[in-house]
């Protein structure tokens, strides 16, 4: 069985900064790595699936989105954590868009690409829209974490959220996700 994790990057894999183009700003949760090589460990197969509308608004390119996915994977593989495929959506709110969350048309891709078995996957984020994501490609549970906007939406909105899991951050979603294995 081919399981992955989709994840979000900005407020869930590093800490949100309004529109991140550049490496140097890159700063990983301390959860992340931890959280990550558990996952990969059990055999999951890791995926970033992120809305980048700066590129869409002119405030940076979709090489500078490159540079910061290429630094923070050069980060993540000193714990030995890599990933099967990072998709981006560059568009902005309102513009159309093949795989902007909280489409599910990434997650489908995926699924196509490297045979996954999207019933026995997860989707971890920080947004209603990554939610949204996992339950409209049909994830087994999708994960919020309070890291990044987490904690506001579960403040602001824990009725949107009640399908979801919420955890503090990665090594939660990593323990509830391997202890859930079980049942």
């Amino acid at each position: 069985m081919n399981r992955a994790i989709f994840l979000d990057r900005d407020g869930t894999l590093i800490v949100e900064k309004n529109y991140l183009s550049r490496p140097e700003d890159v700063k990983l949760f301390p959860a992340t790595p931890i959280g990550l090589k558990r996952l990969a460990d059990a055999g999951f197969k890791l995926f970033i699936v992120s809305n980048q509308s700066g590129v869409g608004r002119g405030y940076f390119t979709l090489a500078d989105v490159e540079n910061v996915n290429q630094h923070l994977c050069r980060e993540l593989a000193v714990s030995g954590v890599h990933f099967g495929k990072i998709y981006i959506a560059p568009e902005k709110p309102g513009e159309p868009s093949h795989g902007r969350k909280p489409s599910p048309q990434f997650l489908f891709d995926a699924r196509d690409e490297f045979g996954l078995d999207l019933a026995h996957s997860y989707l971890i984020g920080d947004k209603l829209s990554d939610l949204e994501c996992g339950w409209n490609a049909g994830v087994k549970k999708c994960i919020l974490v309070r890291t990044g906007y987490g904690a506001e939406l579960e403040r602001e909105t824990p009725g949107k959220i009640s399908r979801a899991v919420v955890v503090d951050d990665l090594v939660g979603a990593a323990d509830w996700i391997l202890g859930s294995l079980n049942e």
